[in-house]
């Protein structure tokens, strides 16, 4: 299992345990101090905002529910150290040999938690009846035709004058009927 280069390694966690899974692991660390060996634990999470009851609410999302990444140079001692840490359930692997992840999997993920835009959960979709709820159209039935996150926006066609107009709206201006 020698190789001296350092690698990411996705480890599987208890569902729930991950925030655990990483102070244990760094505690682990810090007392036995094999910072060479093991330098980075990272739990991929992403802000979102999610839209319920008319109420915008900002929320912290784990990207890998029950994974944890650890950066790594893997050998016996830091494997051992990782896989007997409280809450973990193994490394994500072929056979019984570690897989290190791929350089662009890994850039993809922190670039994600690192987006300045928090993603926005959408609580409709395209074709779903909505009452408007606030604004000039309020109480009127339409149809959800369209959904914009990154604007926070939805576009709905609405029934005004016996025909249906294309109309964008806030999220917090819609409920799903």
């Amino acid at each position: 299992m020698e190789n001296n280069a350092k690698a990411w390694y996705a480890v599987h966690t208890y569902s729930g345990y991950e925030e655990r899974v990483k102070k244990n692991l760094e505690q682990r660390l810090k007392f036995m101090d094999i910072r060479n060996d093991i330098s980075q634990v990272v739990v991929p999470t992403e802000q979102e905002v999610e839209v319920k009851s008319g109420q915008r609410k900002n929320i912290t999302k784990k990207i890998l529910p029950a994974y944890v990444l650890v950066e790594m140079d893997m050998n016996d001692q830091s494997w051992d150290i990782v896989r007997n840490t409280p809450g973990v359930t193994g490394f994500v692997s072929s056979g019984n040999k570690p897989v290190p992840l791929k350089p662009g999997e890994v850039e993809q993920i922190l670039k994600q938690m690192s987006s300045e835009m928090p993603k926005v959960k959408v609580g409709f979709r395209k074709g779903q009846s909505i009452r408007v709820i606030d604004g000039p159209f309020i109480d009127i039935v339409g149809v959800v035709d369209d959904i914009i996150p990154e604007k926070g926006k939805v576009k709905v066609l609405l029934s005004l004058f016996g025909r249906e107009t294309p109309v964008e709206l806030d999220f917090l201006q819609v409920e799903k009927l």
